[in-house]
């Protein structure tokens, strides 16, 4: 078979999975000579390799987790059992102000960027209302509206109270945008 690219030094040195498998060397004494070898630790050792993956990212829960994988029948296994998680709060934590939280360009209107601070305040004043029409977790919300920042900042903020978010594009046909919501 013909090789059709390999990654440059560089990007091998600043690669993510460079950085889990010296984290992997250093915290839990793990190497592995080849990706091969990681990959079947990833799957002879499935509680080991998921719970490293939680620690490398420094996943944050406000419960405790009681068990990494409830069983290995799939469907059906529970993961991180016990655990709750709010992504928009694990987004926010990952934050950069250096950098843009988006990049956004529309009809008539040049590329333009979100910094964090901006999202996290539209986040924030959206996830209040939210809370103040009454929306608690588990409850549904959907939008009508097309992939915009402001839609970005709707899903973060209905993540942040906990509820399910579902949106259509308003170039969705009729039907479809019914079947949609339906689902939820």
């Amino acid at each position: 078979m013909k090789l059709l690219w390999t990654p440059s030094e560089t990007l091998r040195r600043e690669a993510n999975l460079t950085a889990y498998q010296d984290w992997l060397a250093r915290e839990r004494g793990l190497r592995f000579a080849d990706y091969a070898a990681l990959h079947r630790w990833s799957v002879a050792e499935l509680e080991a390799f998921w719970q490293s993956i939680w620690d490398f990212y420094g996943v944050q829960s406000s419960t405790p987790v009681t068990a990494v994988l409830s069983g290995r029948e799939m469907p059906g296994t529970r993961w991180f059992a016990g655990a709750q998680l709010n992504f928009a709060e694990h987004v926010f934590r990952a934050r950069n102000d250096a950098q843009p939280a988006l990049l956004a360009a529309a009809e008539g209107r040049d590329l333009y960027a979100v910094s964090w601070a901006e999202l996290e305040a539209q986040v924030a004043r959206l996830a209040a209302w939210l809370r103040a029409q009454g929306v608690v977790p588990g409850d549904r919300v959907a939008a009508y509206l097309p992939n915009i920042p402001e839609a970005v900042a709707a899903f973060l903020a209905t993540a942040a109270v906990g509820a399910v978010w579902s949106s259509c594009s308003p170039d969705f046909g009729t039907n479809s945008v019914v079947d949609r919501f339906r689902q939820i």
